[in-house]
C-alpha cells in the first residue's frame, strides 16, 4: 500500500470515510486542505448502473464548463485547404493532414483535444487505435468531427473548457471540473452543468439506478464521498 504524507494523512484524519457529504461543503473542504505546492486538478468520478457490453447503454458526451478549465486547452486540427486556414486563423495549435496523421503514427500525443474537418475522417479513421483509447478520437457525437465553417466555434470551445465525458469499461466517469484555485461557486457551477449533462445524457437502454455514486477529488488529495441527492440536484437531472 502506498505511504502518503503528513498533509494528506491529517487530511484524510478530517474527513468521516463512512459520511456522504453535500457538495457544497465537500469543495469547501477540499480547497481547505488542499497542500500540493502546484495548482491541483479537480475531479468528479461517477459510478453508473450502466451495463457497457450493450450498446444502448453507452455513455458519452460533451460540456462546455461555465468556468472553464483553468488552463489553455492544446487543439490541433485534422484539415486541409480552406479548412486548414480557417482553423489556423482561429486560434488552433496544429493544423495538418497526412503529415499530422503520420506525426501522431510515430508516437506525438502532446495535444488534449483533436478536432477533425469532416472531409478528413478517411484518412483520420486509421488513427482509432492511437487516438481512441485514450479518449481523443475525433467524433461527431462529441462535436469533435465538424464542417469547415463551424471549426472557430468549436476550437474557442475547445481552449475555453469544453471536456468530454464517457463511461469506461467499468461504467466508471471521470471528469476534470477546475482547479482548486477556483471559487468554491465556480467549482460547483462546474459540477452542476457536469452532473446536468450526464443525467440529460442518460441512454435509452439504462435499467434501475442510474447514478450509484459521485466521488470529488484533486490531485494529491483523498477522495470525498458525495451525496447522491444533494449532488443531482444541483443540475437539472433527477437520476432515477
Amino acid at each position: 500500500m502506498a505511504k502518503h504524507g503528513k498533509n494528506y494523512r491529517a487530511f484524510l484524519e478530517q474527513l468521516d470515510r463512512d459520511r456522504a457529504y453535500e457538495p457544497q461543503e465537500a469543495v469547501k473542504l477540499l480547497k481547505e486542505n488542499a497542500f500540493a505546492k502546484f495548482d491541483e486538478t479537480v475531479e468528479l468520478h461517477i459510478r453508473t448502473g450502466l451495463d457497457t457490453r450493450h450498446a444502448d447503454q453507452q455513455l458519452r458526451g460533451t460540456i462546455l464548463l461555465p468556468n472553464g478549465l483553468g488552463k489553455s486547452q492544446r487543439v490541433i486540427v485534422f484539415a486541409e485547404g480552406e479548412a486548414a486556414r480557417i482553423a489556423e486563423q482561429a486560434g488552433a495549435d496544429v493544423v495538418g493532414a497526412d503529415d499530422l496523421v503520420k506525426k501522431i503514427e510515430g508516437g506525438w500525443l502532446e495535444f488534449d483535444i483533436a478536432l477533425a474537418n469532416r472531409e478528413m475522417m478517411g484518412k483520420v479513421g486509421r488513427l482509432g487505435r492511437v487516438l481512441g483509447p485514450r479518449g481523443l478520437m475525433p467524433n461527431p457525437r462529441t462535436n469533435t468531427v465538424v464542417d469547415a465553417d463551424d471549426l472557430p466555434k468549436a476550437i474557442q470551445e475547445a481552449k475555453q473548457g469544453r471536456v468530454e465525458f464517457r463511461t469506461d469499461r467499468t461504467a466508471l466517469v471521470h471528469v476534470p471540473i477546475g482547479k482548486v484555485s477556483f471559487t468554491e461557486e465556480a467549482l460547483l457551477e462546474n459540477l452542476s452543468a457536469l452532473v446536468d449533462a450526464i443525467v440529460r445524457e442518460r441512454p435509452g437502454g439504462a435499467k434501475g439506478q442510474f447514478v450509484k455514486s459521485v466521488i470529488l477529488t484533486s490531485t494529491m488529495g483523498p477522495s470525498i464521498k458525495l451525496d447522491v441527492a444533494p449532488t443531482l440536484a444541483l443540475g437539472a437531472g433527477t437520476g432515477v
